[in-house]
């Protein structure tokens, strides 16, 4: 059965139990995340808590069309939740058909990240979920407008039982995004199940995992650097309130993006862009900040053997090596096929059927007709 827009979104209000005799805000939205992420209540700001109404209208603006110029595009459009909330592009169209600058990132894990973008240029989650819409780039949408479209679609008494006001605000659209967002924890991979002892790792996992957390030393220590970057279970450049952005050489000096030093304007950050979480790599190719790798094999290839020198190339690479190397000399790891191999069956660990399959973080209007 299909539904006019419109009606779709009075339905899911009286589905959410809506009651508009409420006055108190929904209490908080239990988050099922596993210690060994570390905490993360703190970083939850004090004047957006997710609650369960918080989470619900997130969710569907998420969704929401109504949030682009044409009314064609949502976030979903390029955050998509069977790739892990990409869109499998390097670049992505907006609504006018212009392509950005950049690929779409992975929304997982939000809550143990910093600086968000490819280049750290939004300091908040929330920034983040209401510049896409302003973005002429991107969804090209006047809030004005987008405010008084999701009024006449009935929104106004959902923000009253997520924010206790029935009033809609660019701020209010922004912290319900956000409240979504930052409850898309993916942690039932088999990496996962395995640290909960719950999964027997295959013998190439084991190495594989050994090999992307070792630091390797010439002569001592195997390794395939990646964990130098890539931080601990999440496997993401945030740890304790720091956001790595590192310089992986992809390109010299003269090809290079400026990465972080579009944001900071310093010359030594020239190159040097967010470092991911890598919880399901396998399913958000292409990779990099402009998508130039089609696969996982050209990713770890790229860190073996094909490494660009450039004057601000992130000492953790140009260190990191299993065979001695003069001073000056191309970086490279010299991984035999089978520590690719054994890398690779690692990465597909972190895949999370669950995440990708949780019918929470769906699109609510997904048997409407478009």
């Amino acid at each position: 059965m299909r539904f006019n827009h419109t009606i779709t979104i009075l339905f899911l209000i009286l589905f959410l139990g809506c009651d508009s005799k409420k006055n108190e805000l929904e209490p908080e939205f239990t988050l099922d995340a596993p210690k060994y992420f570390g905490s993360f209540n703190q970083r939850i700001p004090e004047d957006n808590p997710i609650t369960t109404k918080g989470f619900e209208l997130g969710r569907m603006l998420f969704y929401e069309k109504k949030l682009s110029g044409d009314n064609s595009m949502s976030c979903a459009s390029c955050h998509q939740q069977n790739k892990a909330f990409t869109d499998g592009k390097a670049f992505s169209a907006g609504i006018d058909g212009q392509n950005g600058e950049v690929s779409s990132m992975s929304l997982v894990n939000l809550l143990w990240s910093e600086k968000f973008t490819w280049n750290g240029k939004m300091e908040t989650v929330e920034e983040q979920s209401t510049e896409p819409i302003r973005n002429p780039i991107e969804m090209h949408e006047n809030f004005e407008h987008a405010i008084k479209e999701l009024e006449d679609a009935g929104y106004s008494r959902l923000f009253q039982e997520a924010f206790n006001s029935d009033e809609i605000t660019d701020d209010l659209i922004g912290k319900a995004l956000a409240q979504f967002q930052r409850a898309l924890v993916s942690s039932n991979s088999k990496y996962d199940q395995y640290l909960r002892g719950e999964y027997v790792p295959t013998q190439a996992e084991r190495r594989g995992e050994k090999l992307f957390f070792t630091h390797p030393i010439p002569g001592q220590l195997r390794g395939g650097n990646c964990g130098d970057c890539h931080l601990g279970p999440l496997t993401s450049g945030a740890i304790d309130g720091f956001q790595g952005f590192h310089n992986n050489g992809l390109d010299t000096d003269e090809n290079m993006d400026e990465g972080l030093m579009a944001v900071t304007g310093n010359p030594a950050d020239k190159g040097r862009f967010k470092t991911p979480s890598l919880r399901n790599i396998a399913l958000t190719a292409p990779y990099m900040h402009d998508g130039r790798f089609e696969t996982l094999e050209e990713v770890i290839e790229h860190y073996d053997n094909g490494i660009h020198q450039s004057s601000t190339l992130d000492v953790l690479i140009i260190e990191g090596s299993n065979e001695n190397q003069a001073s000056g000399e191309r970086p490279q790891l010299f991984l035999t096929k089978q520590e690719k191999q054994d890398i690779l069956a690692f990465l597909h660990m972190l895949t999370d059927e669950d995440f990708i399959n949780n019918s929470k973080f769906s699109n609510p209007f997904e048997n409407e007709n478009d």
